[in-house]
């Protein structure tokens, strides 16, 4: 079916040179097809933006939802947007998961491009959106508040904790004990373990007010050190750690993984990892000072069981027999296996043991018999025959009833096999630890059966060695509490909206801050993923953790960093299919206001059908109207009852139209002209079949083709009739 053979772009001029020929030289005449005639009254239709009669509204915005690549390409999408509307709102670009990086830092080359690209078309930007559940780098957010992963050490420690561990101090300096140092039975990390608990005076602000040191560590000539605890505090709290015995004996130092050297670090409720490495030694012993003095009033807690100093160069405590089993080097190299269309990857980063580093993974696409797929790793000599060894390893899996199967073989598998047995597994990271001795001296692979089950195994810090040596400490997992997490959301929260608003302030002055908030089963209460077990890659409810006060937060911080004339909406869907769902986002938005926070508008999303109920779309409005705010049609588009563009008829196409026109006519009737923010065309074009929105639907105002559709003349003639 053609709309219309001709593309009105208004800001697009096309100039044709044709040579004449006068008509009357022709015998005979071509009568325009019907289908083409029939829609010609569509090229008497001016650009959409001319139909909004400023005079009443002055500052109502005519919006579209674009693709910011596709725009900043300043080709047809581009002069299309350009010729048809006022603002814009981008589809996935100005999202938590666009622009947030996997360190928590914001990349936004792109939207500065946008924003140059919107200036010099005259276009003002919607931001969208700035606090949703999904389109989330949930991978950052997720490891914000994972586990603690303490990681054994396979090197012996060189510092003497035995004054520690009896809780005499032997050794240890405390002559600088603030309001007190001592030892705080079972308040270490893992359950009945111990900390130090160290305590700041009420008046204390320098370093050294409260200060433990450490006894003499004795050195080995040319070798480099690594200094390692575990650390928190009853309150924000500030540390350092200085030395006795270096050419520098306070130097600044990248004490937590951030990426940046710092005179001090700071402390939370939750524990922390404390790190750093030193070599410019002065004499054959040096000794750390742990100095905590800068706050006052603050306690401190060092576990006693993982205060460290490591010798980098020492001589490992036991012989781990499989290289890279940490696979930290970035690959899974040594790893071999078959069977049954299998595969075996690293892992992203992020989805190691403990939510941190690579693993390896291997995907079984259905059950089979266990021994059809198998991975393999090869020594780099065959074990010892009669001697005892024991593997230990992390794993994890996707199906709820698993197993697995290692076992030793030779290089010929014809001489039987020594198994360890059959390994169960679940869907949390398990340690596991098994006892083995060859029964043969020929034994250099270990193989691991997974055919039993099909999903994902994740497997991470593979240890093979002798039982006659083990490593100096275990590692385990330290859980952050909900106290912890709500504190580690609300940072993020902030330093995302914080961030996002004051970069984009000169060309934002309209924000999207809540999107989506209302359940949809119970529509007066927040949604939340707590107890779901299908949450995508990219959900993450901020409400779960900072509870129905997360959109106060939200429209705070946008108010604070953000201009102070700045419109900021809350948005969401199916407000005129489910009535209560409106009512519900209204006495939200009430709620919020009573908090002290300000909310400017609501958007109603409309995504729609021709046959959505008109009573109900009315009655919407009218209840949108009632609360004085500003309201925006945020991201309007109508379909045709779920066909595809294929299987459209003029009659579907004209039904299109009038509702089009109707949705338009009824929010100028409805909505008072002050508080008409505008109308947004969430998809202008007709949606593509490769679409992730509503693929393969005639749901636009423009054929894939650009070609104006019926939908365009309902459109501009719901504004025409205002």
């Amino acid at each position: 079916m053609k709309y219309l053979n001709k593309i009105l772009l208004g800001a697009v001029t096309l100039s044709v040179m044709v040579s004449c020929v006068d008509d009357s030289l022709l015998d005979y005449k071509v009568e325009k097809p019907e289908s083409i005639a029939k829609l010609e009254y569509l090229n008497d239709y001016d650009v959409l933006k001319s139909y909004v009669d400023r005079s009443t509204d002055p500052d109502f915005k005519l919006g579209a939802g674009v693709s910011v690549g596709d725009f900043n390409k300043q080709g047809l999408a581009y002069s299309q947007i350009v010729s048809n509307f006022d603002e814009m709102t981008a589809g996935w670009e100005m999202k938590h998961g666009a622009i947030v990086q996997s360190d928590g830092s914001l990349d936004l080359t792109s939207i500065e491009k946008f924003a140059a690209t919107a200036q010099e078309g005259g276009l003002s930007i919607f931001g969208h959106t700035l606090c949703w559940h999904a389109n989330q780098n949930a991978t950052y957010l997720n490891g914000v508040i994972a586990p603690l992963a303490v990681e054994p050490q396979v090197i012996a420690n060189s510092l003497d904790r035995s004054g520690l561990e009896d809780g005499s101090f032997n050794g240890w300096g405390t002559d600088n004990s603030g309001d007190g140092i001592t030892i705080e039975t079972g308040g270490g990390m893992a359950a009945g373990t111990d900390a130090i608990k160290l305590v700041a005076s009420s008046a204390s602000s320098e370093a050294t007010e409260l200060q433990l040191t450490t006894p003499d560590v004795t050195l080995v000539e040319g070798h480099a050190y690594k200094i390692i605890l575990y650390i928190k505090s009853d309150q924000v709290g500030e540390g350092r750690l200085s030395f006795q015995g270096l050419s520098n004996n306070t130097p600044s130092k990248d004490w937590m993984g951030t990426g940046a050297a710092t005179e001090t670090f700071v402390t939370q409720k939750y524990w922390k990892k404390v790190e750093c490495q030193v070599n410019d030694f002065e004499a054959g012993t040096f000794k750390v000072n742990l100095d905590l003095g800068y706050q006052p009033g603050v306690t401190y807690y060092v576990d006693v069981d993982n205060f460290f100093v490591i010798d980098t160069q020492g001589e490992a405590s036991f012989v781990n027999l499989i290289n890279n089993g940490d696979f930290e080097a970035g690959n899974i190299n040594g790893w071999g296996g078959w069977g049954n269309s299998s595969t075996r990857t690293l892992s992203a980063d992020g989805e190691g043991y403990g939510g941190s580093g690579y693993c390896i993974k291997v995907y079984n696409p259905s059950a089979v018999n266990f021994w059809e797929v198998q991975s393999a790793y090869t020594f780099d000599a065959p074990l010892e025959e009669g001697e005892e060894y024991v593997l230990s390893f992390y794993i994890r899996h996707d199906n709820p009833n698993g197993d697995i199967r290692p076992e030793l073989q030779s290089s010929s598998w014809q001489d039987g096999a020594d198994g360890f047995g059959t390994v169960y597994l679940n869907n949390d990271w398990t340690k596991v630890e098994l006892p083995v001795t060859p029964t043969s001296g020929e034994r250099i692979n270990l193989i691991i059966s997974y055919g039993s089950m099909a999903g994902t195994v994740y497997m991470d810090n593979f240890v093979l060695a002798k039982a006659s040596g083990g490593s100096s400490e275990e590692g385990f997992v330290v859980e952050k509490s909900d106290e912890a997490k709500k504190e580690l959301v609300d940072a993020a929260l902030t330093d995302w909206i914080s961030q996002m608003v004051t970069n984009t302030k000169d060309y934002v002055k309209a924000w999207d801050v809540v999107n989506e908030p209302m359940d949809d089963g119970s529509p007066y209460d927040l949604k939340s993923g707590i107890g779901k077990t299908d949450l995508a890659a990219d959900e993450f409810y901020w409400q779960d953790y900072l509870g129905k006060d997360y959109a106060v937060m939200a429209f705070n911080l946008a108010a604070q960093y953000g201009n102070s004339d700045d419109k900021l909406f809350i948005n969401d869907y199916n407000l005129e299919y489910n009535l209560d769902k409106c009512k519900g986002l209204i006495a939200y938005v009430e709620y919020i206001e009573s908090k002290g926070a300000r909310v400017d508008g609501i958007g109603t999303q409309m995504h729609i059908n021709v046959s959505s109920d008109k009573d109900k779309i009315s009655q919407m409005f009218e209840l949108l109207a009632a609360t004085g705010k500003l309201i925006k049609i945020s991201e309007l588009d109508i379909g045709i009852d779920g066909k595809k563009t294929s299987e459209a008829t003029d009659e579907d196409y004209q039904a299109q139209a009038e509702m089009y026109k109707y949705v338009v006519q009824k929010y100028f009737e409805l909505i008072p002209a002050a508080q008409r923010y505008g109308i947004t065309a969430w998809s202008p074009l007709d949606s593509p079949a490769s679409s992730s929105w509503r693929a393969g639907e005639p749901i636009g105002l423009w054929t894939e083709g650009y070609s104006r559709k019926p939908a365009y003349g309902g459109f501009a003639d719901g504004f025409e009739s205002n």
